[in-house]
């Protein structure tokens, strides 16, 4: 059968996990289980495009989410691909078959009020005081959690009170830091090579004196944010996030926060500033007599 041709396709030469091509499988069976039930055919390869275009109404008819619905656009996009491959048709029935628009997700923010109450203890140690640096570093710069880790010494300029950061496609950035980080960063500077003989590669260690992985960092925000929050996503990047939302919030043009986060286009930037105009809709809502 084509579809388990398909599907041998897509382990063998692909190599999608076992997930992925069980989701490829089930999105097949139902398309040709479509094609029985209104068009009395199981031939994949004499369906039109007008035949694909009544199978995402019918989707639509059933409730189906346009995520759900574009994920088997794009599954009948990959297999009239393999079809045009081996030579089994000369037109793909996916040619002017366009994914449905999708709803975009507001940013997820930590409030300012909860980033308030992020408590890093009261000890005066290493460790400590690593934490409580990398969480402000995170929240203050705005930087991703790969930056971070690829941090040296010598990007922090504590006369011009600002840190290089060296982001994608080899970019640098250059971002002020507060009078109180700069004092964090010699205090947490002090500690670590009092605790480690060895010159440190890296600005922030882990905790035998190593460079930090992804998930070592991910762990360390997520037990910060962990209590004070009721967001489910409790990474990084959620940071990042926080500190964008809250820079517009405060008055920062979104020209300023696209250079301070490193992107490339404005528009990337923009998301935040639909974030904030929810927001407003929500306090419009809520305070206005007619609201």
């Amino acid at each position: 059968m084509l579809v388990e041709q398909f599907i041998a396709y897509l382990q063998a030469e692909k190599r999608f996990s076992v997930l992925t091509v069980e989701a490829y499988r089930r999105d097949m069976e139902q398309f040709v289980a479509y094609l029985k039930s209104e068009y009395e055919t199981d031939d994949l390869t004499q369906v039109k495009t007008t035949m694909v275009k009544s199978y995402i109404v019918k989707m639509k008819e059933d409730g189906l989410a346009n995520r759900s619905i574009n994920r088997k656009i794009s599954t009948l996009r990959t297999f009239y691909k393999y079809c045009l491959r081996e030579n089994l048709i000369t037109k793909s029935p996916m040619t002017g078959i366009k994914a449905l628009k999708q709803p975009k997700a507001l940013v997820k923010f930590v409030t300012e009020t909860d980033i308030n109450k992020v408590s890093f203890g009261e000890g005066e140690d290493f460790a400590t005081c690593r934490d409580r640096l990398l969480f402000e570093l995170l929240y203050q710069t705005g930087m991703r959690q790969a930056e971070l880790r690829g941090l040296k010494d010598g990007d922090v300029d504590k006369i011009s009170m600002q840190i290089k950061i060296h982001g994608k496609r080899n970019k640098d950035r250059f971002v002020p830091l507060s009078s109180q980080m700069i004092k964090l960063i010699v205090q947490y500077q002090a500690l670590r090579d009092a605790t480690f003989t060895e010159k440190a590669e890296r600005l922030l260690l882990n905790d035998r004196g190593g460079e930090m992985t992804p998930s070592f960092v991910y762990n360390k925000v997520h037990h910060l944010l962990d209590g004070v929050t009721s967001l489910k996503q409790k990474s990084p990047h959620v940071l990042r996030h926080t500190f964008a939302t809250h820079l517009l919030d405060e008055g920062a043009s979104l020209v300023a926060i696209q250079k301070l986060l490193g992107h490339q286009d404005l528009a990337t930037t923009q998301i935040y500033a639909h974030n904030t105009i929810e927001q407003l809709k929500k306090i419009h809502k809520q305070a206005h007599p007619k609201g």
